[in-house]
C-alpha cells in the first residue's frame, strides 16, 4: 500500500515519518492522519500488551493526541514508532492505576493476535498451533517478570521492535536494554523450560 509519502509496510512509514512530520510542522496538520493509519494497529497491540485491556481505544487516541501536541518537541532524526510506543506505554500506566487494575493475560494474547492470523495461511498447521501455544504460554508468563523486564520483552519480542527501538522506547540506555531483557529471559526460561527450543533465538 502507498502513502503519499511513500510504501507502508507491517504498519510502518520507515524513513518517511520524518517528512510527513516536516509537512504537519509546516503547516499541514491532516498530514497527521497517515502517521496515526501507519501507527495504529502496532499501538493497540501495545496499549493492551501493557494492560490496557478494554481501554485500549481510548488509550491509543490519547496517545496520538499527546504525539500530535509533542511534535515541536520531537527531535530531528529520532524514529517516530518508539517515541509514540512510549507515550502509549505511559498513557496505559496512568490509565490502569486510575481504574485501580491489572489485565489479564489472556485480554493481552486477543489483542496481540488480533482479527488476522498470526501465521501465513501456507504455513503447516500443527506448526502455526504449536507457535500460538507457545506465545500464550509466553503471554502468561509474562506476568512472572517485574515491571521493567515485562516492559524490555513486550517490546522486543510481542511488538517486534529492534535494540535501537527499544532503547528509545524506554527511555533507556543500550546496555540496560541488553541487561534487562537478558535477566527476564532468564527468568522465563525459569517458568517456561524449553521456549526458545525449535529457532526462537534470543541475545
Amino acid at each position: 500500500m502507498r502513502t503519499r509519502e511513500g510504501t507502508l509496510e507491517e504498519g510502518r512509514i520507515g524513513i518517511d515519518d520524518a517528512a510527513v512530520i516536516a509537512r504537519v510542522r509546516g503547516g499541514e496538520p491532516e498530514a497527521y492522519a497517515e502517521l496515526v493509519r501507519a501507527y495504529t494497529g502496532i499501538a493497540l497491540r501495545a496499549a493492551v500488551a501493557f494492560g490496557a485491556g478494554a481501554e485500549a481505544e481510548d488509550v491509543v487516541q490519547a496517545a496520538f493526541f499527546k504525539a500530535y501536541r509533542s511534535l515541536g518537541r520531537f527531535r530531528d532524526g529520532a524514529a517516530f514508532r518508539p517515541w509514540l510506543l512510549r507515550i502509549v506505554a505511559n498513557e496505559t500506566r496512568n490509565t490502569v492505576r486510575s481504574a485501580g487494575r491489572l489485565r489479564a493475560a489472556t485480554d493481552r494474547e486477543a489483542a496481540l493476535l488480533g482479527p488476522g492470523p498470526a501465521i501465513p495461511e501456507s504455513a503447516d498447521p500443527a506448526v502455526a498451533a504449536l507457535a500460538r501455544e507457545r506465545r500464550r504460554q509466553l503471554l502468561a508468563a509474562l506476568d512472572a517478570l517485574n515491571e521493567d523486564q515485562r516492559r524490555v520483552v513486550t517490546y522486543r519480542y510481542l511488538l517486534e521492535m529492534d535494540e535501537a527501538e527499544t532503547a528509545q522506547a524506554l527511555g533507556w540506555p543500550r546496555g540496560t536494554v541488553k541487561s534487562r531483557l537478558n535477566r527476564g529471559l532468564r527468568k522465563l526460561e525459569r517458568v517456561l523450560p524449553g521456549l526458545w527450543e525449535g529457532g526462537d533465538e534470543h541475545e
